[in-house]
């Protein structure tokens, strides 16, 4: 009886794992498949961060089938990491991924205790174990696609940026913008202001509220919280106020009639980059760049907006473009530490 209750125990304690943050989903797998293991402290469908990590794995499982098996915990507190790392670990997971630097630190000390084991978290740049992978967007590159379309486009001359936080990839991105903006409108205004959080909508919001009433006329922003911005850009119905995106799923949510472009993350050139350095034997010790030219990034027009953008932006965004494939570190881009803004 006592081993019966043992087992039911220790059956418990795994399907409450599949499941500990609201859901888990698993690709069809053989007995040779990489189990691959997500935390992320929001949703698989939150328009942003989280759903685009997941959308990767999706992409790569979907590319490779029967190689890749998945797991998802959701909305995970760092201090709730641990035990569910643990979990996945007991279970052979053989990639686990902590999708935020807030998870840095959890990664770390896990991958210690777990040295044959893959882990890896970002966004970004820091080497911290053999058997960790660390992975930075070069968004750098989105942010100016997007700022050539805002300067050129921008009536008022005055543009709104509503960033989280002035850090990681967010201040590439920014920073990309600015360079976009000015290398088409060097009368150009780009208010910067930062919400301080990757998810406070509502003060997402108010920022963009406030620049609109400066002036502002094209906006756009990073991380979660933007999605409170675009929903204040929505809210003037009527104005010729409009925004560009740095998530492709933004498009197609109630609020895209005001999106004239998006960037998004594919995670896949990650998820890919990982499975093949497993297949290889290196478990981590490296970095994994994205950028446009190992597809780690998508850039879209809004199909129901084409019409305002010009010959002349299109032929701008499509130079700017093919250059960022063709070949890293643009000239366009490679002095974004440089900018200064506030």
């Amino acid at each position: 009886m006592k081993k019966m209750l043992i087992l039911v125990l220790m059956f418990s304690m795994v399907a409450s794992m599949a499941f500990s943050a609201g859901q888990a989903e698993a690709a069809a797998t053989t007995s040779k498949a990489i189990k691959i293991a997500l935390i992320i402290e929001s949703t698989i469908d939150d328009k942003g961060w989280g759903q685009a990590m997941y959308d990767g794995i999706l992409e790569a499982a979907a590319k490779n089938p029967g190689k890749i098996e998945y797991s998802v915990s959701e909305k995970m507190k760092p201090v709730d990491a641990g035990s569910a790392i643990l979990q996945y670990a007991g279970q052979g997971y053989q990639i686990i991924i902590g999708h935020g630097a807030q998870f840095k630190n959890v990664i770390t000390e896990m991958a210690r205790e777990y040295p044959k084991i893959s882990f890896a978290f970002g966004t970004s740049s820091d080497i911290v174990g053999p058997n960790v992978f660390s992975y930075m967007p070069e968004s750098e590159e989105t942010g100016y696609l997007n700022g050539l379309i805002a300067g050129m486009l921008t009536k008022t001359n005055t543009i709104g940026l509503v960033g989280p936080v002035d850090g990681g990839d967010a201040a590439r991105y920014n920073r990309g913008f600015v360079l976009g903006v000015k290398a088409v409108n060097a009368k150009a205004n780009v208010m910067v202001a930062h919400t301080g959080s990757f998810a406070d909508f509502v003060k997402a919001s108010e920022v963009a509220h406030t620049q609109i009433k400066s002036g502002a006329d094209i906006l756009t922003g990073s991380s979660q919280q933007a999605l409170g911005a675009l929903r204040a850009v929505a809210d003037y119905r009527d104005k010729d106020i409009w925004w560009v995106g740095q998530d492709l799923a933004q498009i197609a949510i109630p609020e895209g009639y005001k999106v004239l472009s998006a960037s998004s993350y594919n995670y896949a050139a990650v998820i890919n980059t990982m499975v093949a350095k497993l297949d290889a034997g290196i478990l981590g010790g490296e970095n994994i760049p994205m950028n446009f030219n190992n597809n780690g990034f998508v850039f879209q027009y809004n199909p129901a907006l084409k019409s305002k953008i010009t010959p002349a932006i299109e032929a701008k965004v499509t130079e700017a473009l093919n250059a960022f494939k063709a070949a890293r570190g643009n000239a366009a881009v490679v002095n974004w530490k440089d900018v200064k803004y506030n």
